[in-house]
């Protein structure tokens, strides 16, 4: 049997791979983990943590004017950008330091530096050129916003990534995409106070969502002042006297003191030394696995972004499980991706679970549609004009609930526990046996018992 320095070798310290290398470090096994850059990947450091405090942070300002609805009388207010990115730092810092700690605590060994396949089983430590050799090796390297490098001026273009280090905010801010990461960004950068645009290609926001969610947020966002430009792309960035200066198809110029581009997320697999082990991958350059994780190269195995099949956090920390399991425990267990919960932060937020109508109308012959659209009671006295909207899209033949969406506060909070349930099989008569917790705007999910209307065939009826 050949001997290995390793029995596992991780490559990215990111939730999947600091996950994978805890476990399998804490059973005994010879564990190193390699990274690059800090850990915690792309969630921790630069992604929806930080990201999720920004949100907060930007919501204060409506905070502040609710308040008089309900008797306060708030002073004059003032944002300090240098002191919520301290705040923010040095919060990130303490959650790398407890994923350190965890690996450190279960005998991992932790390998500062970028490291790259050499072969089937071995790998270049980059920092120090030492190859060593592994039984094992996981590559979780997750994934990095696409430059759009084909666009003229991108290098004057700042990625999500950048965002969470800018010394200052801009007055104005032009952000390109339509999906998850533009849309939340454009509610933080408004909320801040900064002028903001976001232009995208497509009809309409948020594509892979429910289009009554998908319509309410994009209006929510245009009543609150943030202009929405659909069907137009930017075909050019310069730097002027102006600032900078974004040329579009169809819009003509547009003035920003940046410009993000937050159009979509590429695996990490440039430079890996994929090629010289025999690793697959697709055209998108993401590594191909089957069901367990596995690459065509026996002993080399990838989850989490650079994968490309759920681009989550979640995910990831669930198929490292799932490798655990099958590698280190006997006990063959495939990912789950079915009935994903999901949020975007953006403002009122989302949470969604399974089937929107569009996707349901192709897939199910006969379906009951039960929808809600109220002022929620805390905008009674404050006067904001913001809607709640809720769906629940059941399967006709057998009543059950295959989809689940909400626009409005602590969506995503709901969308948890809905998640649970729809993972369960629950049907509507389930839903309609269920008391409801009053006042809350999560009752109305108990309480539509008509349906608003039926869809038969894909056509609404």
């Amino acid at each position: 049997m050949a001997e290995y320095d390793y029995d596992l070798f991780v490559i990215g310290g990111g939730s999947g791979g600091v996950r994978s290398a805890r476990l399998a470090a804490s059973m005994g096994k010879r564990v190193a983990i390699a990274e690059e850059y800090r850990l915690g990947g792309t969630c921790v450091i630069r992604g929806c943590v930080p990201k999720k405090l920004f949100v907060y942070a930007s919501q204060y300002h409506e905070h502040f004017e609710d308040a008089a609805g309900f008797g306060w009388t708030v002073g004059e207010t003032r944002f300090d950008w240098q002191k919520l990115m301290a705040a923010k730092d040095q919060e990130i810092a303490r959650l790398e330091g407890l994923y350190r700690k965890g690996l450190e605590n279960a005998g991992a060994e932790i390998i500062e530096s970028r490291a790259v396949l050499t072969g089937a089983n071995s790998i270049r430590i980059l920092a120090t050129g030492r190859e060593v050799t592994a039984e094992r090796i996981l590559i979780a390297v997750g994934g990095a916003p696409n430059p759009h490098a084909s666009l003229p001026g991108h290098e004057l273009c700042i990625s999500s990534n950048d965002a969470f280090h800018l010394t200052a905010l801009p007055n104005e801010i032009l952000i390109a995409g339509g999906g998850y990461i533009a849309v939340e960004f454009a509610n933080i950068f408004h909320g801040l106070g900064v002028k903001t645009t976001l232009i995208y290609r497509g009809v309409e926001i948020l594509s892979k969502f429910d289009g009554d969610l998908r319509r309410g947020v994009h209006k929510a966002m245009v009543d609150k002042g943030i202009r929405i430009i659909t069907g137009d792309v930017i075909e050019k960035v310069e730097k002027t006297e102006k600032g900078l200066v974004a040329t579009t198809m169809h819009n003509g110029e547009i003035v920003a003191g940046q410009v993000m581009l937050a159009l979509g997320r590429d695996p990490h697999t440039k430079g890996l030394g994929l090629e010289a082990a025999g690793v697959a991958t697709n055209g998108k350059g993401a590594i191909i696995v089957d069901a367990y994780s596995r690459t065509n190269v026996p002993g080399i195995f990838a989850l989490g972004d650079v994968t490309d099949r759920v681009q989550l956090t979640p995910v990831a920390i669930h198929e490292a499980m799932c490798f655990i399991e099958t590698e280190y425990r006997n006990n063959p267990t495939s990912p789950d991706h079915d009935l994903i919960a999901t949020a975007v932060f953006s403002q009122p937020e989302i949470g969604t679970v399974g089937y929107s109508e569009e996707e349901a109308a192709k897939a199910f012959d006969e379906l009951e549609v039960y929808r809600a659209e109220f002022r929620p009671m805390k905008a009674t006295l404050s006067g904001r004009a913001e809607k709640v909207i809720m769906k629940l899209i059941v399967n006709a033949a057998d009543r059950k609930v295959i989809g689940a969406h909400i626009l409005g506060h602590d969506a995503g909070e709901m969308a948890q526990l809905l998640g649970i349930t729809l993972k369960a099989g629950c049907t509507k008569d389930d839903f309609d046996r269920t008391m409801a917790v009053h006042p809350t705007a999560a009752e109305e999910l108990v309480t539509m018992y008509t349906p608003s209307y039926r869809i038969s065939n894909g056509a609404r009826v």
